[in-house]
C-alpha cells in the first residue's frame, strides 16, 4: 500500500507542476517602469534600468572612461593592452571579442542569413536586420528636444546631441583636432600615418576604411540600387538617394543666421558661414594660397603638381580633375540640356542654368558694399572687389607688370606663353 503511495506522490506533484501557468522559453517577464521595455531576466532589467539612473559605477583607471557593466570595462580596457585574442583565419585580422569575429567570418562566407521581406534586402546580423526595418516602417522613437530631428535608433540619437551641445571630447595628439566619436578620431589618425588599409582590387586605389572601400567598388559594378520615384535618378548609396530627395520637396532645413540662405545639408552651412567669417585654415604651402575646405586645397594642389589623368579622347586635353572633363566633353556634343524657364536660355551644364535664374528671383545674389552691384556668385563678387582697391600687389615675374588682381595676372601671363610657343614654332 505504502509503494502505491510513494508511486503515485511524484505523480501527483508532477500533476500539480503541470498545472501552474508556466512561462515560455523567450517569454519576457520583468519589465521597466520607466520606459517598459520587457526581459526574461531579472539581471538583465537591472542592468538596464542603470541607463535610467546615468549611473556607470565600472571606471577605466587608464582613461577615465566609465561604464555601467563590468563586462563593459573588460571590453574597453582590450583597447589599452592592445590584445586582441581572435584572430581571422582567412585574412589575419584580429579582435577583442568573439563576437566580433563571427560577424567578421561573413565577409569571407558570404553568408546572410537574414532577409527583408519588403525590398528583398538581407544582412549578416539581425540587429542591422531590425534597424533595416524601420525605414519601412517609418518608425523614428528617438527625438530631440532642440531641434525636433527624430532617429529611428539611440545611438544615432546620442551622437546627434554632441552637435548642440558642442561637446568633442576625442582630440588628436598630432593636430589638436576633436572629434564627437571615438570611430572618427581613428580614422582621421589614419591621416597621420598616411595608412591605408582597405585596397581596391581593380583599380589599387586604397582607402582609410572598409566603408568607404565598400562605396568605390559599386563605380566598377555599376550598381545602383537606390532610385528615385519622382525622377528615376539612381544612386550608389541611400544617403545620397535621401539627399536627392529633398530637391524634389524643395525643404531646406539649414538656415544661415547671417544672411538667411537656407541649405539641404547641415555640412553646406557650415561651408558657408566660413564665407562671413572669413576663414580659410587649408593653406598651400606652395604658392600661400588658403582654401575654406580640404577638398578644395587637394584640388588645387594638383596645379602645382602638373598632373593631368584625365584626357579628352576628341581633342586631347588634360584636366586634374574627372569632373572638368566631363563638363568639357558637353562642349564637343553641343548639347544644352538646361533650359531657363523664364527667359528660354539654354545651358550645357545645370549649375550654369541654376545661377543664372538668380538674374530672375534675385534669391542668393551678392551685392557690393561699395556701388551695389550684384553678382551671381560669392566668387564674382571678390572679383569685382579689386576694381575698387588702388594697389596693385600682382606683380609678373617676366615683365614686372603689376596688377590689381591675381586674375588679372593670369589673364596677362598668358601673353608670355603665346610669345614662346611663337618662337618654339619658328
Amino acid at each position: 500500500m505504502s509503494s502505491t503511495q510513494d508511486q503515485r506522490g511524484p505523480r501527483s506533484q508532477r500533476s500539480q507542476e503541470a498545472d501552474k501557468p508556466h512561462r515560455r522559453k523567450g517569454e519576457r517577464k520583468y519589465s521597466c517602469d520607466e520606459c517598459g521595455k520587457d526581459f526574461t531576466v531579472k539581471a538583465s532589467l537591472k542592468m538596464h534600468q542603470v541607463i535610467h539612473t546615468g549611473e556607470r559605477p565600472f571606471s577605466c583607471g587608464d582613461c577615465g572612461k566609465s561604464f555601467t557593466g563590468s563586462r563593459s570595462l573588460k571590453r574597453h580596457q582590450l583597447i589599452h593592452t592592445g590584445e586582441r585574442p581572435f584572430s581571422c583565419g582567412d585574412c589575419g585580422k584580429s579582435f577583442t571579442e568573439s563576437g566580433n569575429l563571427k560577424k567578421h567570418l561573413l565577409i569571407h562566407t558570404g553568408e546572410r542569413p537574414f532577409s527583408c521581406g519588403d525590398c528583398g534586402k538581407s544582412f549578416t546580423e539581425s540587429g542591422t536586420f531590425k534597424k533595416h526595418q524601420l525605414i519601412h516602417t517609418g518608425e523614428r522613437p528617438f527625438s530631440c528636444g532642440d531641434c525636433g530631428k527624430s532617429f529611428t535608433e539611440s545611438g544615432t540619437f546620442k551622437k546627434h546631441q554632441l552637435i548642440h551641445t558642442g561637446e568633442r571630447p576625442f582630440s588628436c595628439d598630432e593636430c589638436g583636432k576633436s572629434f564627437t566619436q571615438s570611430g572618427s578620431l581613428k580614422n582621421h589618425q589614419l591621416i597621420h600615418t598616411g595608412k591605408r588599409p582597405f585596397s581596391c582590387g581593380d583599380c589599387g586605389k586604397s582607402f582609410t576604411e572598409s566603408g568607404n572601400l565598400k562605396k568605390h567598388l559599386l563605380i566598377h559594378t555599376g550598381e545602383r540600387p537606390f532610385s528615385c520615384d519622382e525622377c528615376g535618378k539612381s544612386f550608389t548609396q541611400s544617403g545620397s538617394f535621401k539627399n536627392h530627395q529633398l530637391i524634389h520637396t524643395g525643404e531646406r532645413p539649414f538656415s544661415c543666421g547671417d544672411c538667411g540662405k537656407s541649405f539641404i545639408h547641415s555640412g553646406h552651412l557650415k561651408t558657408h558661414k566660413l564665407i562671413h567669417t572669413g576663414e580659410r585654415p587649408f593653406s598651400c604651402g606652395d604658392c600661400g594660397k588658403s582654401f575654406t575646405q580640404s577638398g578644395s586645397l587637394k584640388t588645387h594642389q594638383l596645379i602645382h603638381s602638373g598632373v593631368k589623368a584625365y584626357s579628352c579622347d576628341q581633342c586631347g586635353r588634360a584636366f586634374t580633375q574627372s569632373s572638368s572633363l566631363q563638363s568639357h566633353l558637353v562642349t564637343h556634343s553641343g548639347i544644352k540640356a538646361y533650359s531657363c524657364d523664364v527667359c528660354g536660355k539654354t545651358f550645357s551644364r545645370k549649375q550654369h542654368r541654376n545661377t543664372h535664374l538668380r538674374i530672375h528671383t534675385r534669391h542668393d545674389v551678392y551685392s557690393c558694399d561699395q556701388c551695389g552691384k550684384l553678382c551671381l556668385t560669392g566668387t564674382k563678387l571678390q572679383r569685382h572687389m579689386f576694381t575698387h582697391s588702388e594697389e596693385r600687389p600682382y606683380k609678373c615675374d617676366l615683365c614686372d607688370k603689376t596688377f590689381k588682381s591675381p586674375y588679372d595676372l593670369k589673364a596677362h601671363q598668358k601673353i608670355h606663353t603665346r610669345k614662346t610657343l611663337q618662337v618654339q614654332l619658328l
